[in-house]
């Protein structure tokens, strides 16, 4: 089974930047792709960003081009650089893996992130 801890949210002013981790742990051979969704007031959570095992990374259009999803396999860790934050990018973002059949997924416990206008 795979563990995920994020880390790194916080408060912010618009315009600011905030790194958000999500440090893996257990079963971490399983993991074929991960991921970072978010979840805003009121609304279904989101994927924000995703990137393969090979590095392949996917972004929701309203983030394309401030945040940059990366990976460090041999810290077994993700990351989530977010530029020039807008309040509509409020929310708790989550760490998600998406293992090898047929490991189930896993997910974090979400990390806070607001931005104030």
């Amino acid at each position: 089974q795979v563990h995920l801890v994020e880390s790194g949210g916080g408060l912010v002013q618009a315009g600011g930047s905030l790194t958000l981790s999500c440090a893996a742990s257990g079963s971490t051979y399983t993991i074929v792709e991960l991921a970072w969704h978010r979840q805003a007031p009121g609304k279904q959570r989101e994927l924000v960003a995703s990137i393969t095992s090979g590095g392949i990374t996917v972004y929701a259009d309203s983030v394309k081009g401030r945040f940059t999803i990366s990976r460090e396999n041999t810290k077994n860790t993700m990351y989530l650089r977010m530029n020039d934050l807008k309040p509509e990018d409020t929310g708790v973002y989550y760490c998600n893996a998406l293992n090898s059949f047929p490991n189930p997924d896993s997910w974090g416990q979400g990390t806070q992130v607001t931005v104030s206008s």
